[in-house]
This record gives structure tokens, C-alpha cells and sequence, in this order.
């Protein structure tokens, strides 16, 4: 059934010229941005903190801190649907590319793609499906298929032909910490990650990624003043050079630094055991606009735009196939190894 719909990438430079198109998700980091009266002065202000955090954490043979720049691209990707009608394709996600360019040797490096990942039907998950399992229930609660068919888009889409003629390299989705969780600090320690914490007791956000196929470790990098999540299909810390694994700290830290100052932009580093929250007030205010309030209400907007151009038409087509998808997994993966959600 997968010849049902087939993906279509599309991409978009990000810059300080950039400006969202109409199908662009509007609670993307990078859309966000880029609105308002001083939008490319957020730009400008925000592609300048990412090469400074890069040129601070590469700082072998670059005695100016200044070898490095990143040039960024927005990759949209869209399912399309074989069957006739008005929504034959619909905006599944949205990530960022980076390019590493050397100024002095005037090369380019292939960074890691996967940097502020978004997508409507994740919105539709938490912003639809969650809150309304929960009103019924009284109380929270999780369907019992919640993050089913995202997960199987999502690794359908790391498989595919698109995915594999574009990049070469699995993703890596960088991310916050979670507020309701602590972390403990270990003894591991690696050179650009920076220091290893971890915890035990699973989050929400945790276990929607894990069916997604991704793992996930925790790591503060030099100079850092709070972990970050790094979710990642593979071997984290052999797959990436050095350079690759920069170029993803540097672009989600300062996206960080900006949405969540209160942990990422703290005037104090995160202790041994460490819990974030929100309600800290000894931090610094980046000078970049940034709607938090918006983020979180167009969330719920996008989650009913999902709702009506995707899983009306389509979710009978999508359940289905989804049906499918998870028993071919089963025919090819010994029961033994299948590990569980968390």
C-alpha cells in the first residue's frame, strides 16, 4: 500500500532575506523569527549567534574564531497521495540543513539534518487527539495508539527514495530538556558533546520519539549552561565528525537561547543533579523577538488543520497502511529484538 502516496522535498534558504511561505508550519522556530517589524534584524542577530557558537566550540586551527560560517536551508517535506482531490498533498514536516562552509579552505561539509524539526501531525497528536482522550477520561490520559502513525511516517520517510537521494546520513533531532523531568550528571565525557546526564523515568516527549525509531542521550557541551536532548537513529557519537556534531549544537543552542532562556540562557550552569523549569529569573534576554504565547496557540490551529486535510481525507487510507507497515516490521525484526516503548 505504500505506493499509495509517495514524499516530495522542497527546500528554502535561511537567511536574513527568508520569509515563510504559505505552507510553511507557523509555530516553526524559524517562522516565528521571521514576522514582525524587526524580522530581519532577528534573522541577522540569530544566524550571527550560531556561527560564534560554532567558531567557540571549533576552535582548533582557527585563531580568529571567525574559519567558520553555516549556511542553512529549510527542508519542507510534503506527502503526496495518489488519489484524485483537493488535498492530494499535505505539509508533513519541516527541518533544517546545514552546510559547514570552511573560509579558509573554501570547502564545504555536509551537516546534520534534523534541526528544529516540526510537524502537523505531531501537532495534531498533542494539540487534538491528547486533549480530547484526556476530557473523555476525566483526567490525563494517552490513546492507546498516540504517536503510532507519526512514528511510521516519519522512519517510512527515512527509508525512502526521496530521503535516501537527498542525504546521507541519519538525522538527529535536538531538543530541550524536559521540565518535568531531573537529570544526573555522569562521568562520561566527550569531546564535543560535552558532559553526559542522564535519567531514568522516561518522558512523554521520550517515548513519542522512540516510535519514531530514534534514541535518545543528554548532553552538555562546553560552554553550556543546560543539557539538550539529542534523539538519533544509529550510533550518536560515531556516526557525525566532529565538525557535523558543532554544527547541530550551535544551531539548536542558540534557537534555545531564544525560545527558553529561563534554562538555556541561565546565568548559572546546571548542577549534578538538575532540574529544569521555567520559572527561573536568573537568566539573560536575548535582543530577538521571539512569540511564545503564539507558538503554543497556533499549535492547536495547525493540530484541526491536520485534522481536516490529512486525517479526514486520508486517515482510513493511513490507518490502513500503518496496519501494514507495523506487521512487514514485525516479518523482518525477531520478536527478541523488538525493543519496547518506554
Amino acid at each position: 500500500m505504500a505506493h499509495e502516496f509517495t514524499f516530495r522535498i522542497t527546500t528554502t534558504r535561511f537567511d536574513e532575506d527568508y520569509s515563510p511561505s504559505h505552507d510553511s508550519r507557523i509555530t516553526t522556530n524559524f517562522a516565528n523569527l521571521a514576522r514582525g517589524e524587526h524580522r530581519q534584524q532577528n534573522l541577522r542577530n540569530a544566524l550571527t549567534m550560531i556561527d560564534r557558537r560554532f567558531n567557540d566550540l571549533a576552535r582548533w586551527e582557527n585563531p580568529g574564531g571567525d574559519r567558520y560560517t553555516l549556511e542553512l536551508e529549510i527542508i519542507s517535506v510534503a506527502v503526496q497521495f495518489a488519489a484524485e482531490g483537493e488535498d492530494r498533498e499535505f505539509p508533513l514536516l519541516e527541518v533544517l540543513d546545514i552546510q559547514i562552509l570552511d573560509r579558509l579552505t573554501g570547502t564545504r561539509t555536509q551537516g546534520i539534518v534534523g534541526n528544529n524539526f516540526s510537524s502537523y501531525v505531531r501537532d495534531y497528536d498533542f494539540s487534538v487527539r491528547l486533549p480530547a482522550a484526556s476530557e473523555a477520561a476525566g483526567g490525563f490520559a494517552l490513546p492507546d495508539d498516540f504517536g503510532d502513525l507519526h512514528g511510521k511516517l516519519f522512519q517510512h520517510f527515512l527509508d525512502s527514495e526521496a530521503y535516501r537521494e537527498r542525504f546521507s546520513l541519519s538525522p538527529v533531532i535536538c531538543i530541550s530538556v524536559s521540565t518535568s523531568k531531573t537529570y544526573r550528571r555522569t562521568d562520561n565525557h566527550h569531546p564535543v558533546l560535552g558532559v553526559e546526564y542522564e535519567q531514568k523515568d522516561s518522558s512523554l516527549t521520550d517515548a513519542y520519539f522512540a516510535k519514531m525509531g530514534l534514541s535518545v542521550r543528554y548532553f552538555m557541551p562546553r560552554g553550556s549552561v543546560a543539557p539538550l536532548a539529542f534523539y538519533f537513529r544509529g550510533d550518536l557519537l560515531n556516526d557525525y565528525t566532529n565538525l557535523q556534531l558543532i554544527g547541530t549544537i550551535s544551531t539548536m543552542e542558540t534557537f534555545q537561547k531564544i525560545y527558553r532562556p529561563e534554562i538555556y540562557n541561565a546565568n548559572s550552569a546546571a548542577a549534578g543533579v538538575y532540574q529544569p523549569t521555567l520559572d527561573q529569573q536568573d537568566y539573560s534576554v536575548t535582543k530577538i523577538a521571539y512569540d511564545r504565547e503564539e507558538r503554543s496557540r497556533l499549535a492547536t490551529a495547525q493540530g484541526r488543520f491536520t485534522d481536516e486535510h490529512l486525517m479526514q481525507p486520508h486517515g482510513e487510507l493511513l490507518e490502513q497502511w500503518a496496519a501494514a507497515y507495523g506487521a512487514a516490521a514485525d516479518d523482518r525484526v525477531p520478536a527478541d529484538d523488538l525493543a519496547p516503548v518506554a
